[in-house]
């Protein structure tokens, strides 16, 4: 992979998004187990919302690795390296994207062992972690700015 400049566009839209769906699960009546869990709705949003917004911070930062860099990431948990190694996140923020990583994959691919009572407790206790990556992105965008498109001069470009 050759490293090109990131889209701008792309990174705009996946952080808005993020910020939705962090305000959805703020929605949710977290403050209040059993208000929780008497509408079956409110777990269903709550893991809705979480995988979502998973997905969107990893898609930034597959997306900084690919075009900043040229650097492939073969797995959710190497984007959390490789972003580390590209000094995007400290070491602090790789082990928690990481232990994020982690938990999206077990969110998609077991399921089944992801209670309610779980998801209730990561929404409560762990709804930072999200913010807390996103403001490492959005810190090393404001960094290098010489990495980001110019939607202006790169109007004819693909990303």
């Amino acid at each position: 992979m050759t490293p090109t400049y990131i889209s701008r566009r792309i990174v705009v839209e996946r952080l808005s998004l993020l910020n939705h769906l962090i305000g959805e699960i703020e929605r949710l009546p977290l403050h209040d187990e059993d208000a929780f869990f008497a509408d079956s709705r409110n777990v269903h949003t709550a893991e809705s919302c979480l995988r979502r917004a998973l997905e969107a911070l990893f898609d930034i930062g597959r997306h900084i690795l690919g075009k900043g860099y040229g650097v492939p990431a073969g797995s959710y948990r190497d984007i959390a390296t490789r972003l580390a190694e590209k000094e995007v996140l400290d070491r602090g923020e790789e082990k928690l994207f990481a232990q994020m990583a982690c938990y999206r994959n077990r969110m998609v691919l077991v399921y089944h062992e992801v209670s309610s009572a779980e998801l209730f407790r990561v929404c409560v206790e762990d709804l930072g972690d999200l913010a807390s990556i996103r403001s490492a992105f959005q810190r090393w965008i404001r960094d290098n700015p010489h990495r980001i498109d110019n939607p202006l001069t790169d109007a004819n470009r693909r990303d």
